[in-house]
């Protein structure tokens, strides 16, 4: 059972958090205590479905795994889980987590259902397609904020969608550069990472960046949000320096290969969101007058 919670890839459920995000840009609006408690289903409901894409990617790439330096550490790859008990658990777990969150709600089940479909589609083919393959990661993260908006009633809003696209679409670009630079002189064991250099990488990261920062400080500008709750705007430095710690760390100690290990184990970076969140919580809920 400990090999199996393993194969899940806990450390990659800080992701899942996301679904929280309509919930904290409606707080002014005023949630009961059962959105709440649907945001958290919404919650374990990703991790179910993302831990269940993550059985699916590492059953499709058991032989390459095996070959991986860090890969092959991974619990089907080691042979702690077999590939018949994965199998077993994706047949039974998925279907009941997808049941699961059409009783909490029904566009919770139809988010989930499709990035389930989506990271599927990854694994399969997806992921060997030049750009494509590192869009469809980002459009992960933005089925996530999607899914959690819609299970608590709220409309997604574009402002969300583009900044929340746009941060994914920077640490996915992030994580090819540190594979890349992981790899040295070997052999990539992805054919997708012979597709791509650190100098096209750093291209696309400058890009992403840089409008990710401009999507943002629009939109505590001039979204409906912001127009009303105008100290929305003194979250920025946050997302500044979020930003160019993220490339700091990336670029340093090349630690953008494992984006969830730079969230999880820089204190600088945990103490930057903590406060962005507790700031722009409490923007959001003083409302101009």
């Amino acid at each position: 059972m400990g090999a199996m919670a393993l194969a899940l890839r806990p450390r990659q459920w800080i992701k899942n958090v996301l679904v929280f995000a309509g919930l904290l840009f409606t707080l002014g609006q005023g949630h009961p205590l059962t959105d709440y408690a649907k945001a958290v289903a919404a919650f374990v409901v990703f991790c179910l479905l993302s831990g269940c894409g993550y059985l699916v990617n590492d059953l499709r790439d058991l032989a390459k795994d095996r070959l991986h330096p860090h890969k092959r550490l991974r619990p089907l790859a080691l042979g702690a889980v077999s590939p018949r008990t994965a199998v077993w658990f994706v047949s039974v777990v998925l279907p009941v987590t997808l049941l699961a969150a059409y009783v909490v709600s029904p566009g919770l089940f139809a988010v989930g259902a499709l990035y389930f479909a989506v990271t599927t589609a990854y694994t399969l083919h997806l992921k060997n397609i030049v750009v494509v393959d590192v869009m469809v990661v980002a459009s992960g993260f933005v089925l996530r904020a999607i899914a959690g908006s819609v299970t608590v009633g709220v409309d997604p809003s574009g402002w969300l969608l583009l900044c929340t696209g746009l941060l994914a679409l920077f640490v996915a670009l992030n994580k090819r550069r540190g594979e890349i630079v992981a790899l040295g002189d070997a052999s990539p064991t992805r054919p997708i990472l012979s597709e791509y250099s650190v100098a096209l990488l750093d291209q696309m990261i400058t890009i992403t960046a840089s409008c990710c920062i401009i999507a943002y400080s629009l939109y505590t500008f001039f979204s409906e949000t912001g127009r009303h709750r105008p100290y929305l705007m003194a979250t920025i430095p946050f997302v500044l320096y979020g930003i160019f710690r993220y490339l700091y760390l990336a670029n340093r100690h090349n630690q953008g290969e494992a984006p969830e290990l730079v969230l999880a184990g820089d204190g600088p970076l945990r103490i930057n969101l903590l406060l962005w969140t507790v700031t722009a919580a409490a923007a959001l809920l003083i409302r101009a007058r």
